[in-house]
């Protein structure tokens, strides 16, 4: 690894919107452009206040940042999040119409995309106001449309290469917990079950554990228990944090490899999981398929160059786990070296244009 030092990359912008004709309060933060325009999706749910909204927001599009840059995206990073109310809203059609405005006002900075809590339709209403969107409908080359499955497919090819790389063996007989089944959460249990895993399955919602029983003769785990349950592998699928200074040491999976963003709480938490043997995948190197599914369909890129890129992800991560044995690293700081080495690249030759 080159022993260059790098700075710390602060966030170029910050900006919070309000429109009380439709009740939108929002928060879109661009981390770095210096690969490209801002790229990232929009993520709605419940804050306590709009600081905590910033937050999630800050740390959201930096890692957003070393995602694209690993991925080798020409985009930068960012995030927007809507702070949905108690009470809900009135009409979330003119809400995301709204928010449409708030991105084109941002002159082309900033591109949005479906994130947790927003879907296709909401990306529909958004591009009403800007051209500044992904997440679409599919088009007739089958690109567009929710891009969550891709980010599963990520996932489930960045799990094999772990294990192939790490116990040289198939998931089949393995128990895999997936913490979370959303969109990404689910299709992902999908993939594990028809290569023979056994899975254990959590979320808040009873409804769609239920669902994945069902379909993938799961076991149900408690949500707040699944993060240190009996596994192979774990999975984050949910919000950020499920590695923390309470489980870390608790952890008995063997593999740390999800679709979740800010799996670690702290950057310092995957030197413990080396320490005690845990392989931690980094979530931004794995989860990357919606994102590169996003910009091909903003750039007009076509359905083979996604499908390459994102299967292009396992074997990514099998080179960045032999590399980082190699040189005494974890794979978690390694990477974070090569997109910080980038996105630094970048500003040099911007500097240079």
């Amino acid at each position: 690894m080159s022993s260059r030092p790098l700075p710390e990359l602060p966030h170029e912008a910050v900006h919070l919107f309000h429109d009380d004709e439709t009740g939108l309060r929002a928060v879109i933060a661009i981390h770095s452009t210096a690969l490209g325009p801002a790229i990232g999706g929009c993520r709605v749910q419940r804050y306590a206040s709009e600081t905590a909204a910033t937050q999630d927001a800050l740390r959201l599009s930096e890692a957003m940042t070393w995602k694209n840059a690993l991925a080798g995206l020409p985009f930068g990073g960012g995030k927007a999040v809507i702070l949905w109310p108690e009470h809900g809203v009135a009409d979330r059609t003119r809400l995301f119409e709204a928010f449409g405005r708030c991105v084109h006002s941002l002159g082309g900075r900033f591109v949005t995309a479906e994130d947790a809590g927003s879907g296709v339709a909401d990306m529909q209403a958004a591009a009403r106001s800007t051209s500044h969107v992904a997440g679409l409908p599919r088009r007739a080359d089958g690109v567009g449309g929710d891009p969550s499955p891709w980010t599963a497919r990520g996932v489930f090819a960045a799990m094999q290469a772990a294990v192939a790389e790490r116990d040289d063996r198939a998931l089949a007989g393995m128990t895999v917990g997936v913490q979370g089944l959303g969109h990404v959460g689910m299709a992902l249990a999908a993939l594990l079950h028809r290569t023979g895993a056994r899975l254990l399955v959590a979320d808040v919602d009873n409804g769609r554990v239920a669902e994945a029983v069902r379909r993938f003769d799961a076991e149900p785990v408690a949500a707040d228990a699944i993060v240190t349950a009996p596994m192979d592998i774990l999975a984050p699928c949910a919000l950020g944090g499920a590695i923390n200074p309470a489980t870390v040491h608790k952890l008995q999976a063997r593999l740390v490899c999800g679709a979740a963003n800010n799996q670690l709480e702290h950057p310092g938490l995957a030197a413990e999981l080396a320490r005690r043997g845990i392989l931690y995948a980094p979530d931004y190197l794995v989860n990357a398929g919606g994102i590169i599914a996003v910009c091909a369909e903003y750039g007009d890129g076509d359905l083979a160059s996604v499908e390459r890129a994102v299967e292009a992800i396992g074997p990514g991560l099998a080179a960045l786990i032999r590399d980082a044995e190699a040189k005494g690293e974890t794979p978690a700081r390694l990477a974070d070296h090569l997109a910080r080495t980038r996105v630094a690249d970048g500003w040099s030759r911007r500097r240079a244009a």
